[in-house]
Order: structure tokens, then sequence, then C-alpha cells
């Protein structure tokens, strides 16, 4: 992968297609990496290295003034600038503590998530770093598993939370073999859901907020769109570990997908009673709850997701695009980080991408689209530890370019569309 000292300044020049929707770059906009630092996108766009080394890179957002916000698991924030208009990030300021992944600006402030709360730095725009102590928003419950959580805001001043679960499939005892699973699962008293609280206001709680839907297993990438929150949605692991009288590992390997939901009051997605089968497109019964591999006698009343994607991809944010620098194609389409999975074997590990799902009229067109790719190396690859990169957040700058973060090193990529 690229190493900091080989980014220069440039031109790279971008002509505005009448009807093309793609918006001029400019003279000055940087110049991309030759091999696009390593990774391959769809022909038209190309790639530059704006900063590796970060560490454990999570969500971020950009500023208006440009400058990259990149949430660190590792600890705190990292604050980027680049002084010199080469598109490369030459100044790097941290603060904070915590593994944070969610972060975004609302109504004057930099809101961020830790496992176990939503917290808030008043910011002046321009300033790289804070003035002030952070402010707890909102307190959420301690989890064992699933802790990291996602926001994002409406326009009427709501903040939404993921609060995923603490398990995988509401066991009795959690990922032991043959474990029933609890009926009612009471871990959705408080979990498995988008939660909507007040932006504004600090110190609540979850008996503060407001449950939207239901029956989520864990999805850090959540999105606010066209009216309603849209999220990304991990499914459940260890199908023919837990369970190998009845589900093989080709069937863990390719079954339970990954989903992507419009949520909505009152409507429930399905876990733990139900998996959706990405294999055959429809809900089917978790063995925890009786199921094997055929029935689907509890998941009737379940919606089903807007898109389905391969199994244990690992989605982990959520960004609609909204820009006008790439073709129309990507306006108001949605782009997913997929983290990449762990829990194929014997099989090749899979996921490590950027996806594209177009969207027309409000609503999914079309088969989604593998964007970004590259990212994991070997193509055989048996363990995420071994991937070159594993893709983790997304952020639209104010031209329209696209930042895609790395979770293994620390890279950042920003990827233009300079035209064919």
């Amino acid at each position: 992968m690229s190493s900091i000292g080989r980014w220069t300044s440039g031109i790279l020049m971008a002509c505005l297609l009448s009807g093309g929707g793609m918006r001029a770059l400019g003279a000055s906009a940087p110049v991309c990496d030759k091999d696009n630092g390593g990774i391959t996108l769809p022909p038209g766009f190309c790639a530059l290295v704006a900063a590796d080394g970060l560490g454990t890179a999570r969500h971020a957002v950009v500023a208006a003034d440009g400058d990259l916000f990149v949430a660190l698991q590792n600890g705190g924030i990292a604050a980027l600038h680049d002084s010199t208009g080469s598109g490369h990030f030459d100044v790097k300021q941290t603060f904070g503590t915590g593994a944070v992944t969610g972060i975004g600006f609302h109504d004057g402030y930099l809101y961020y998530a830790l496992p176990t709360s939503i917290e808030r730095y008043k910011w002046t725009p321009g300033q790289l770093m804070p003035t002030s102590e952070p402010e707890v928003v909102v307190s959420l419950p301690v989890q064992r598993e699933h802790i990291e959580k996602g926001l994002t805001f409406d326009e009427s001043g709501h903040l939404y939370v993921n609060i995923g679960s603490p398990s995988n499939s509401c066991q009795i005892r959690d990922r032991q073999p043959a474990s029933p699973g609890m009926d009612p699962c009471t871990l959705l008293d408080q979990h498995g859901a988008v939660w909507m609280f007040a932006a504004d206001k600090i110190g609540q709680t979850v008996a503060d907020g407001t449950r939207i839907g239901t029956g989520l297993r864990q999805f850090p990438g959540l999105a606010w769109h066209d009216g309603a929150v849209y999220v990304a949605m991990n499914n459940r692991d260890q199908l023919d570990t837990l369970w190998p009288k009845v589900f093989t590992a080709e069937d863990n390997a390719t079954r339970p997908a990954e989903a992507l939901y419009r949520v909505t009051v009152g409507a429930n997605y399905g876990w733990p009673y139900c998996f959706f089968d990405y294999v055959n497109q429809r809900f089917v019964t978790n063995p925890e709850y009786g199921g094997d591999g055929k029935t689907a006698d509890r998941c009737g009343s379940y919606t089903p997701p807007l898109v389905s994607f391969p199994a244990h991809w690992a989605p982990v944010d959520l960004q609609f695009y909204t820009g006008n620098q790439f073709p129309a194609h990507y306006q108001g389409g949605a782009f997913i980080a997929f983290h990449g999975s762990w829990n194929r074997a014997p099989f090749p590990q899979a996921g490590y991408n950027v996806t594209f799902q177009p969207f027309e009229n409000g609503k999914p067109s079309g088969k989604y689209e593998v964007f970004a790719d590259g990212f994991k190396g070997a193509d055989d690859l048996k363990s995420p530890s071994a991937a070159a990169a594993r893709p983790d957040g997304i952020a639209q700058a104010p031209d329209g370019s696209l930042y895609i973060t790395d979770s293994q090193k620390g890279e950042i990529w920003r990827v233009f569309y300079r035209g064919q």
C-alpha cells in the first residue's frame, strides 16, 4: 500500500458533462495515485491515499472546510487537515479517549459514539481541536458483544443510534452448541433496534428514547435518508458449528444474508427467531427456535429486507450519495462499507469491499454493484487478520468525492470521478 511521502500536487482535469451529472473538480484538484492506492474502481474513477498509519480507523465525517475527522477504535478521534491542497492530510491531531465508531456533525456540535454512550463537543467552524470538555448526550447499556454504535440525524433535531444485540442468536448459553433460544427473547427489551433521542438534550438514557422497529441484530451502518432511517444489518453466525446436525459449513457460508432495511415504527425484522436466507431469498426459522433450515413457521409477520447481500460480508457503514461529482447513476444511491467476514471457514473469507446499491424514485433499483475492491489482498484469505485492509467508514467530501477508511492499518482513500 502507499506510504505517506508519495503524494504530489497537480491537476486532475474533469470536464463538466452535459446531462452526465458530474461536477468539474477544477484546476487545483489532487492527482490520483497511479495504482489507485492498491484498490480497484469502476472505469472513470480513481483514488489517492490521503493518509495512512492511523490505526483502527472506523467511521469518518468531513467538515465544511474539508477537514476529516476519523473515529478510532484504538482510542479517540483523529483530526486531519490538508495544508497544501495536494489531497494529502499533512496535519494530524488526536483528541478524546475510548473506542469510537459513529461520528457526525449536527447543529454546531461534533457527536461521536462510544460503546456505552453518545457524546459531543461544541464545535466552531474551522477548528481542528475541541476547546471544551465533552458532554454525555445519552448513556447506553453495557454489552458483551456487538458494542459498536453508529449514529445519524434527521432534519427535526432527532438523534438515531443502533443498539445491537448482546448475543449471536439469543441463546440461553450464547454461542454454545445446541443451546436453545430464549423464548421470548428478553434481550429485545433494550437491544436489537434503532433508538431515537433528542439531539439537543444531555443526560439521557434509553428510557428517554423511542424505539424505532425491532428484531435487528447488529448494524453500526445507519443513515437518515428520504424521511427514514436505513440500516445495513449483520446477520447471524455459526450455523454449522452450533447446529451441525442441521446445517453444513456451506449453509453457514452462504445462507444468512446481510440486509438493507428501511426502519419504520412498529416493524419487526426477525432477529432472533428467523434469518433471511440469501440462497432461497426468504425467511427461515432459526435452529434455536426449532428451525430445520426449511421451515418458516415463525416468520410470516417479519419485514423482509429491501436488498440482501452475501452472508458474512459484515456491513459496518452506510452513506447515501448526495453529491454531483459522481455520474448521475450514483446520485441518490447507497454506498455500503463491508468490513469482511471471519466466519466462512473452511471457505475463503469474503466481503472486504465498498458496494453500491442504486436507488431510483426512492427505492432500490437493480442489483448491487461492487464499487471499490482489492482491499483484502489474497483471494484465498483464510483469516481477517491477514487482510491487507478492511473497509470500515465512508464519508462524502464537500466536492462530492468519497473517503473510505480502513480499520486494519488506518489508511484513508479519497475517490474521484474524472471521466472516461
